[in-house]
């Protein structure tokens, strides 16, 4: 329960100390930590395509129609043109076509997702409006926490009809051995000029972290996400950055579970001066 707590309460004001949340039990350091081994890909693992874009599906192919004058397209009846119980599309629509994830190129990450997820990239982060939760939470129950916050925030702002226009994020603001506070945000179109009403009152609306960051890439079960951070120590002790306390966390793919291989975030740490 407290093996994160102790390697996060060392944070502050060093740059030996950045370790995080959650019931994780070790794990393999992510590439960038290994900065004498080249980075190799793992043998009939095949590489994902250039920006994550995912491999073409399976397409269904369909017999061709008969030549015209032919004896099959004599014989062969024409299709009615409303079939019995048969589903219309609605007007505007092609028939067939898979409706589009809403909203998806809407929803940007803080900065362009880094061209080299094996090693750490600098970036500059512009603020951006949120919908704010502060809330706590124990470290056996830390995914969880974080996970229904998200959730909440989520249905309140549909709710409000309120755009969201980004990936959720954590900063972690405070931890002792028991667990950690910390605000959990949703970046959103614009902050509404007046309160909508019927909003729960622990929502507020602000700002997302915003300057300069050294950003990490942790592709693994959140569990394991204290081998990462123990790398993202290790790493930044090596190049002797000092770190501010607090940190963020953007959720690329929450995952299902803690347990989930999917899952993807991106840790900034911002440096001091």
């Amino acid at each position: 329960m407290t093996r994160f707590a102790t390697v996060r309460t060392t944070l502050r004001g060093t740059a030996a100390a950045l370790v995080i949340l959650l019931c994780a039990l070790g794990g393999s350091a992510p590439a960038w930590a290994l900065q004498d081994t080249p980075h190799q890909q793992a043998p009939d693992q095949a590489a994902p395509a250039e920006g994550g874009v995912p491999k073409p599906g399976a397409v269904e192919s369909q017999p061709l129609s008969p030549p015209p004058g032919s004896t099959e397209a004599q014989q062969a009846p024409a299709a009615p043109a409303n079939p019995a119980g048969a589903a219309q599309p609605a007007p505007g629509a092609s028939a067939g076509a898979a409706p589009a994830p809403a909203e998806a190129a809407d929803v940007q990450t803080l900065a362009p997702p880094p061209g080299d997820q094996a090693n750490p990239d600098e970036v500059d982060v512009a603020a951006r409006p949120a919908a704010t939760i502060r809330a706590q939470s124990s470290w056996d129950e830390g995914y969880e926490t974080l996970t229904t916050t998200f959730a909440r925030l989520a249905d309140e702002m549909r709710k409000a009809g309120i755009k969201v226009t980004g990936r959720p994020l954590s900063t972690f603001v405070e931890t002792d051995d028991n667990g950690f506070r910390f605000e959990a945000q949703l970046p959103i179109e614009s902050a509404p000029s007046q309160r909508p009403a019927g909003l729960s009152p622990d929502v507020t609306f602000g700002q997302t972290p915003s300057g300069h960051f050294i950003r990490f890439v942790h592709r693994s079960p959140y569990d394991d996400i204290d081998s990462t951070y123990e790398a993202v120590s290790a790493y930044l002790d090596s190049k002797g950055i000092e770190v501010k306390d607090n940190f963020t966390e953007e959720y690329v793919n929450a995952g299902k579970d803690a347990g989930d291989p999917a899952m993807e975030l991106f840790i900034y740490v911002q440096p001091r001066g």
